[in-house]
């Protein structure tokens, strides 16, 4: 394949072959909204030192929660190829599963615009799954993070998406 007939069937290829940004210039504003999830397993006794409050770093959901909500806005930052956009609005829900020892976490972004939001929803939670990691740490050191993945998006051309779980 040559690389013009790579940058027609690849958006983030230019003609010779290299990377580029993708000119979203010409697409139309539409309202967007992502969803993305992580989950981070812990022992029973680091489940009940988080839901205690007791960890020696201190409130770890709520730590997490402003971690992602402050990662997502810096995704055009850390994905180099990533637009900047003008979130609306961006918040991270956490599920504590005390039988499983599971904190399945949600991140959902939105914005209007010509680009979707679903590497801002996916940063969010991964970030949020690794502060949780980073302050349950001094505690356990075999924590899991697993099943980052997006599980909705919304707008744009492409349409609605949702995982079937």
């Amino acid at each position: 394949m040559s690389a013009s007939e790579t940058s027609e069937a690849l958006s983030h290829i230019d003609d010779k072959g290299e990377a580029r940004m993708v000119d979203v210039g010409g697409k139309d504003d539409t309202r967007r909204v992502a969803r993305a999830g992580a989950a981070v397993h812990l022992s029973p006794r680091t489940m009940g030192m988080l839901l205690e409050k007791a960890l020696p770093k201190g409130d770890a959901l709520a730590t997490a929660k402003i971690a992602g909500i402050m990662a997502a806005k810096q995704t055009a930052g850390l994905i180099p190829l990533c637009h900047p956009l003008a979130l609306s609005f961006v918040d991270v829900l956490f599920d504590v599963d005390e039988a499983e020892n599971v904190i399945r976490i949600t991140a959902e972004a939105r914005t209007t615009g010509p680009t979707g939001v679903e590497m801002e929803a996916l940063v969010a939670a991964s970030t949020a799954a690794l502060t949780l990691y980073d302050m349950c740490k001094a505690v356990q050191k075999d924590i899991v993070i697993d099943g980052v993945r997006l599980l909705f998006k919304s707008g744009g051309k492409s349409g609605t998406f949702e995982r079937k779980e």
